[in-house]
């Protein structure tokens, strides 16, 4: 059995699915078990809206730091929680951890990947519009001098 590369991950489920997870979330309330509780989250940070991702690395949180003996199932999705919302600082720290532990692990490398590309093409389109911006400043400035020198 080969297990799903990061972006297999990244699909969400059907509405009617997350619902399942969901409603049992829900039924068992404070009472709620780690395994339902995880199953939730999994579920909340395959979504693909913005709140539901929020709400699935929170719980997931909840779990990485109340349940010692669940974290290593916890830190995968954790990275790709923080991947989806965009905070890639916290999506590496997370996928370290993981590949520290299974430098062999399949989907973390892949995540590894996705997550260096993303970081990649971000600081060249900052790059990009940092020096746009500075040029633009530029060309201003020269307008603003030569109308100076009119007047």
């Amino acid at each position: 059995m080969s297990l799903p590369d990061a972006a297999d991950a990244e699909s969400p489920l059907k509405a009617e699915e997350l619902s399942v997870l969901r409603d049992q979330y829900q039924k068992e309330g404070e009472y709620a078990g780690v395994q339902t509780k995880f199953n939730y989250a999994w579920g909340l940070i395959k979504s693909s809206t913005r709140n539901e991702q929020q709400e699935g690395v929170r719980l997931l949180t909840d779990i990485y730091r109340s349940f010692p003996e669940r974290r290593r199932e916890c830190l995968y999705y954790l990275a790709l929680g923080n991947y989806k919302l965009g905070s890639y600082a916290e999506a590496r720290k997370y996928n370290d951890l993981l590949l520290d532990h299974e430098p062999q692990n399949l989907q973390a490398a892949s995540l590894r990947d996705l997550i260096d590309d993303k970081v990649a093409r971000d600081g060249m389109i900052g790059a990009a519009l940092v020096g746009g911006l500075a040029i633009a400043a530029g060309v201003a400035t020269t307008m603003f001098v030569r109308g100076s020198r009119r007047n």
